[in-house]
């Protein structure tokens, strides 16, 4: 049958591969003929999961799925659109592929009114179900994308005269993929300043701008730049938020006008002061910044045209000068009006007052000569010049020959003016010690020259020191010690670093680097002294870190001072307690006293401090074991019987003190070594009281019966022998056992009928003493068992009946009890134990007599009687051949 339809099977398949190929090959006009398009619409959410459910297009198009041949659902190509999809091929469900459905990547330029929409056509097949399906899928938006700005900072710049609720749009607003509701909904400042607020406005496009509006009056000498956050939240349930930094800039207005510092200034001059002399120095100051500061310095119109010439002002620095020479009769009161102007400001007035001194006789005149630099009666002189350095010759003028001409200085500070001793009236100004920038700056001072008419005259000098590179930076900290816990993040902040120059200019400016023996795990900020571990830092590879870092200055030559830095890290509980064996073996010998020290588990934690203690404890097995925390020893609580139990499997857990606390376990294993403690337990016979029957006519060679005995040690502590150790009835030799297996055979026919006893020693090999145990075997000599209340009164007597012992050597002679049979009377047999005790009585006393001979010789003391174990074994062994030679005779 199935080869029958082969054929058939075929033209199905080529009818199929030609449907297929018109399909592919043939216009879409030319298949209206085999059936209508149709067209389905499913609406799902962006971004759903990998298998969802989207629609079954069997079902929607009311197929009939009964018949035969089944429905073939197939996506003609595999365009853009169908790898977002999968589509069942029997069932014609649409599922979600692994490709995530992200709208805004789909459909990029969609508007707000349109929709995005996934279009695939699919087949529904064989031939003659034919039909196109039109999916179209539409893709609905999710609120998964943020509203971004499009730049970090935005930078806002606001007049500081910009009235009350004026407003300034923040151009840079955010942006969101998202559509609708799920778009920018409002903008918010994290922090207002109690000076801003925001509107948002949406144009024509339903865009939203926001706007900043001023609420209270600015400033920008109160305060020159605001910074906050702006927040655009959309519309989504949650929201989502997008930041920026929104940086405030209040630009200038010129809304401040320069004002004096002193708007009243008195100046003394004498008549005859030279010309270029320094009066004084005008000070105004404006809050504003760049042009709407700049200042000039100008004298009001209400002064003298020949005043200003003879008063010259310096209309940047404010600075006034004589420019002329003062008559030396004249004595005037000039009175100078200076204005301030700044740029559409009301000009700020002050007044100098000079005061002209009347020279009668004429003062002596001061002539300077400068030796150090000097410039506008401003003398610079560096830091580093030695004690009594030069500055300046004075020579005093106009003075009669007779005159005397007293000079010397008034203000403060290491100087000094004396008269030089080559020359009449020149004085020498000179340092008295060295000069301290850091200490004092500039020195104002005056030369006070006096006659005898007590006519005066003054000449002001200022002295500026200049910086030199000097001072070494100077760390706040010598020793800066530093702590930080171990597993640290990478790049983190230690400290950081101080350290201070008391120089001016670059001198003072401080870089920070690390010296050499710093690890280079270790950053320190060349500008901000900020030092930095790059890694994560390990307690137990390295606790401590010590090295040194430099403070250096930008002088010429450059000055630097160290700091050392120590940086101690802190344990963290991040190592697990460690036995130093993967596992432990004890071997142990049973019957151990109770608490007695099985063995000592070692155990470290890398850790330190708490985090190092270390705790054990039995997981199993603590109702016979013990652990000792302190040194880890292993004891059982009571002795261990082997026979038990022979080995003992035990998990100990090391538990630290950290918090939290880490662990690890190890398993201990205790054998127990066997001792000799148990005696074999005679299995066969069960019972003194039971017995064998035995056929006269039994075989000499026969095995009879076997003594079976088990032993609960082991090795050789469980090793039996087995030995004849009495008898009763029978002749000796007439039973033999074999000494490992027990097996007892006749050795010789029995001739009487009767009741044979032997007493069977069980041994085992222990030591260092062997146990044993003892059994009666019985056989009786019959042909039948007729009377079995007789058998058991024979063997209720047996107890009270001697038995024989048979020596020890009897055993081991082969062919024994034939030899006896040649000596069956009682009397030769004791005369032959006689001789033999005799001979060996005779053997003993030869030894002694000897040994004594032997002992004398050697000084040594030993008793006359003492015999040595040697020798009696070896008298032994001879009265054990004289018997042995008898027994053959």
């Amino acid at each position: 049958m199935f080869n029958s339809r082969l054929p058939s099977l075929s033209k199905t398949g080529r009818i199929w591969g030609l449907c297929f190929l018109l399909l592919y090959a043939t216009p879409p006009s030319c298949l209206a003929h085999f059936s209508q398009a149709k067209e389905l619409i499913y609406k799902i959410k962006e971004g759903l999961p990998t298998g969802t459910f989207i629609g079954a297009i069997g079902v929607d198009l009311n197929l009939d799925f009964t018949v035969e041949p089944p429905f073939l659902f197939n996506l003609p190509q595999k365009k853009v659109s169908g790898q977002y999809v999968n589509l069942n091929n029997t069932t014609g469900e649409l599922y979600t592929s692994a490709t995530e459905i992200d709208r805004e990547t789909l459909c990029p330029d969609n508007a707000e009114g349109q929709g995005c929409v996934l279009s695939l056509d699919v087949f529904v097949l064989p031939q003659q179900y034919f039909q196109l399906v039109k999916v179209k899928i539409l893709i609905e938006d999710v609120n998964d994308n943020r509203p971004k700005f499009p730049t970090d900072e935005i930078v806002m710049s606001i007049p500081e005269n910009s009235p009350i609720n004026a407003r300034f749009a923040v151009e840079q607003s955010a942006v969101d993929p998202d559509l609708g509701q799920h778009g920018v909904q409002t903008y918010w400042l994290v922090n207002d300043f109690g000076m801003f607020t925001l509107d948002v406005e949406e144009n024509e496009g339903g865009e939203l701008t926001p706007f900043l509006i001023v609420t209270e009056a600015l400033d920008r000498e109160t305060q020159a730049e605001y910074n906050t956050d702006i927040i655009a939240e959309d519309g989504g349930v949650p929201p989502l938020l997008g930041a920026a930094t929104l940086k405030i800039v209040i630009t200038d207005v010129n809304d401040n006008c320069p004002q004096f510092t002193e708007s009243q200034i008195n100046v003394t001059l004498h008549g005859n002061t030279t010309k270029g002399a320094h009066l004084a120095r005008l000070l105004a100051f404006d809050p504003d910044l760049g042009a709407n500061a700049q200042i000039s310095y100008a004298y009001s119109e209400r002064v003298p045209r020949d005043t200003r010439s003879l008063f010259h002002l310096d209309k940047i620095t404010g600075v006034i000068k004589l420019a002329g020479n003062i008559e030396a009769a004249t004595a005037t009161f000039y009175k100078l009006t200076v204005l301030a102007n700044g740029p559409g400001c009301i000009p700020a007035v002050a007044t100098v007052t000079v005061n002209i001194i009347k020279v009668v006789t004429g003062p002596p005149a001061i002539i300077p000569r400068y030796i150090a630099p000097e410039k506008d009666g401003v003398v610079t002189i560096k830091e580093s010049e030695p004690a009594f350095s030069p500055i300046a010759f004075f020579t005093v003028k106009n003075v009669d020959t007779n005159q005397k001409v007293d000079c010397h200085l008034e203000g403060t500070g290491p100087f000094r003016l004396g008269p030089y001793q080559l020359f009449k009236n020149e004085f020498l100004l000179e340092t008295t010690e060295p000069l301290d920038y850091e200490r004092t700056q500039e020195y104002e001072l005056i030369l006070v020259a006096k006659n005898t008419q007590g006519l005066v005259i003054k000449t002001f000098l200022k002295v500026q020191v200049l910086d030199e590179n000097d001072n070494a930076p100077v760390f706040q900290q010598s020793m800066v010690e530093i702590s930080v816990e171990e597993n640290n993040p990478p790049n983190t902040f230690l400290i950081q670093l101080q350290a201070s120059d008391q120089d001016s200019e670059s001198r003072g400016e401080v870089i920070y680097l690390l010296g050499g023996d710093a690890p280079r795990i270790f950053v320190v900020d060349r500008d901000t002294g900020v030092l930095t571990v790059t890694t994560s830092l390990d307690r137990e590879e390295k606790e401590k870190y010590r090295f040194i870092v430099r403070a250096v200055d930008q002088g010429t030559p450059r000055r630097e001072s160290i700091a050392t830095v120590v940086v101690t890290v802190q344990d963290r509980n991040d190592n697990s307690p460690r036995f130093i064996n993967k596992d432990f073996t004890f071997f142990v010998p049973e019957n151990f006293p109770g608490y007695g020290e099985i063995g000592v588990l070692s155990v470290t934690d890398a850790d330190a401090g708490e985090n190092g203690w270390v705790a054990l404890s039995i997981l199993n097995g603590s109702d016979i074991f013990m652990i000792d925390t302190g040194r880890g020893a292993l004891r059982a609580k009571t002795p261990l019987d082997r026979e038990q139990q022979g080995t003992y499997q035990l998990w100990i857990e090391a538990v630290d003190g950290g918090e939290p606390a880490l662990s690890s376990v190890t398993m201990v294993t205790v054998l127990l070594l066997d001792v000799n403690d148990n005696p074999p337990i005679v299995l066969f016979p069960q019972s003194n009281q039971s017995y064998m029957l035995v056929l006269p006519n039994t075989v000499p060679g026969t095995s009879i019966t076997e003594v079976y005995a088990v032993d609960k040690d082991t090795g050789m502590n469980a090793v039996i022998a087995y030995s004849i150790i009495k008898r009763k009835g029978g002749e000796p030799g007439s039973f033999a056992i074999d000494p490992e297996t027990g097996n007892i055979t006749l050795k010789r026919e029995l001739s009487n009928r009767g009741l044979y006893s032997l007493l069977v020693k069980v041994s085992d090999h222990g030591q260092p003493e062997p146990l044993y145990s003892t059994v009666m075997v019985n056989f009786f000599v019959n042909e039948t068992v007729s009377n079995e209340s007789y058998i058991q009164s024979l063997l209720t007597r047996e107890a009270d009946i001697e038995v024989e012992e048979k020596p020890w050597y009897i055993g081991q002679m082969r062919d024994g009890p034939e030899r006896y049979e040649l000596f069956p009377c009682k009397p030769v047999l004791i005369a032959l134990s006689v001789t033999c005790m005799g001979l060996f009585f005779l053997v003993v006393t030869l030894t002694s007599y000897i040994c004594c001979k032997r002992f004398k010789k050697s000084r040594k003391k030993r008793s006359e009687v003492e015999i040595p174990l040697k020798m009696k074994n070896d008298s032994m062994q001879v009265v054990n051949r004289k018997l042995r030679q008898i027994s053959n005779m």
